[in-house]
């Protein structure tokens, strides 16, 4: 298990594959909300089991944040810690541009999830893509 940044066409292809697969086709979202105009100016990052691309994110820095985005993992590959490399992956990247506050919307059912890394609520509940979410914050370590 790995994940790395997306560096070419192919691979950013294959994140919004992935983001299709689980936003699209499994919450329903639609695909004008899915993919936006922001996908050209942000970070993509791509998870790999067994090196077959399996889950990605996004990252945008918005006023002095980096905001973490489009979080996800195909179905089949959930529970193998991928999510987590993702996280990191995305929080190093922040780091390396110089920002130290994350923002992200959590879908609601994954609260716990982002909260196992740091990130706490800091919003009531809102719908995105039909979908309830809340805002999650959090400081990042700077590195020494």
């Amino acid at each position: 298990m790995e994940a790395k940044r997306v560096t070419d066409k192919k691979e950013l292809n294959d994140a919004f594959y992935i983001r299709k697969i689980v936003f699209v086709d499994e919450q329903g979202v639609l695909p004008d909300e899915e993919f936006d105009e922001y996908d050209a100016f942000a970070d993509h990052v791509l998870a790999y089991y067994n090196n077959q691309p399996v889950g990605t994110g996004r990252l945008q820095i918005l006023n002095g944040m980096a905001k973490l985005e489009r979080i996800c993992v195909l179905a089949a590959y959930r529970k193998y810690g991928l999510g987590m490399i993702l996280i990191r992956i995305l929080e190093t990247i922040a780091r390396d541009k110089g920002i130290y506050k994350t923002i992200l919307h959590s879908q609601t059912h994954a609260v716990r999830f982002y909260e196992k890394f740091g990130y706490r609520p800091a919003s009531q509940e809102f719908m995105e893509a039909g979908i309830p979410h809340i805002v999650m914050l959090k400081d990042l370590p700077k590195m020494q």
